[in-house]
């Protein structure tokens, strides 16, 4: 374990793009900064579950593959040495002498005056298609995460849900895809621009009213019965995948033994500072709860930010709270004007 016996001056649990941020924030603020993590691999969800999805919201990018978001963002954050953890679960975290605290996981201690949560949902598990014959097929061509595109390639796919994650599915599947299908029991909860293109696009869309009511199939999936629940209808599409994107039961774990204040599933923070019920303790990303509350990349690393101008005010009072802009700020990375140009 990398420092683990070192006191430092933020620690961020959880490396998902809110967790990398603070990192790279951090270093901006010249703070001596630790990253834990339960996963192998730094970029949260994105990393675990989304790895060759489009990200649409990101500014600056029409449009960025996840795996080329993680790349850029560990760039980002580790321009400083940072310290990395991964594969390490947070158990408790406790104060100590001098208000240090101590973060214990399932392999060791690590010390640290100031910390970041950006645990995301924490731990996650896929909402189950509800059809009886469903789990007989799962791991056979029922799917609820999709890590390669390619394995889609050319088959009949079926897909269940209406947020967003299902939606940008069914459009990245279907140029590659003989067929896609969309099933999905009421409204679309996806960007109104991409349900637009979902639309406009070969899919054929069984919504709303429309939920899947057989799986079909020996040994492997090979049909869907889908039934619209108002007015009775039934079809039934042959097909060789079945995609799920029915959204997650996350679970905090043991943020609420910590002392820190819950709320539903997220974590309550002062949203003027990002400060959870625990001072020193910071949170950013999605593990928040607060009324307006937008669960985007996006805000979340502006939260990360805020989270670290305050933690790095509340270990030195003397420094800014609103620091200099970053274009006045010395990088680690050189580059001339004609670089940039």
């Amino acid at each position: 374990m990398q420092g683990c016996m070192d006191v430092f001056d933020i620690t961020v649990i959880g490396g998902g793009p809110s967790g990398l941020f603070a990192l790279f924030y951090a270093g901006m603020r010249g703070a001596r900064a630790k990253v834990i993590d339960v996963l192998p691999e730094l970029g949260g969800q994105l990393y675990a579950l989304y790895p060759e999805k489009y990200i649409y919201d990101m500014p600056g990018f029409p449009a960025i593959i996840a795996q080329d978001l993680v790349k850029g963002c560990v760039d980002q954050a580790f321009q400083w040495p940072h310290a990395k953890c991964l594969e390490e679960r947070v158990v408790n975290i406790e104060r100590g002498e001098n208000d240090i605290l101590t973060i214990t996981t399932d392999k060791g201690r690590h010390f640290t005056k100031a910390i970041v949560l950006t645990t995301g949902i924490g731990a996650f598990s896929p909402r189950k298609l509800a059809a009886p014959s469903a789990a007989d097929f799962e791991g056979r061509g029922l799917h609820y995460y999709a890590r390669s595109f390619d394995e889609f390639a050319g088959k009949n796919v079926v897909i269940v849900g209406g947020g967003d994650s299902a939606v940008d599915y069914a459009l990245a599947l279907e140029p590659r895809a003989a067929s896609v299908t969309v099933v999905h029991r009421s409204a679309f909860r996806a960007h109104a621009a991409t349900v637009d293109r979902l639309r406009a696009s070969r899919a054929v869309i069984r919504q709303p009213d429309f939920e899947v009511e057989t799986v079909h199939g020996d040994g492997y999936v090979a049909a869907v019965t889908v039934v619209n629940k108002k007015t009775k209808e039934t079809y039934r599409h042959e097909c060789d995948s079945i995609l799920c994107a029915l959204g997650f039961v996350s679970d905090l774990g043991t943020l609420k033994e910590w002392g820190i204040e819950v709320e539903g599933n997220g974590i309550v923070v002062d949203t003027a500072t990002q400060e959870t019920s625990v001072k020193g303790v910071y949170a950013a990303g999605d593990v928040v709860s607060h009324e307006g509350k937008l669960k985007l990349i996006a805000c979340g690393t502006s939260e990360a930010a805020i989270a670290v101008n305050q933690a790095m005010h509340y270990i030195n009072p003397s420094d800014k709270i609103h620091p200099i802009h970053s274009s006045n700020l010395t990088l680690p990375i050189t580059a001339t004007l004609s670089d940039v140009r």
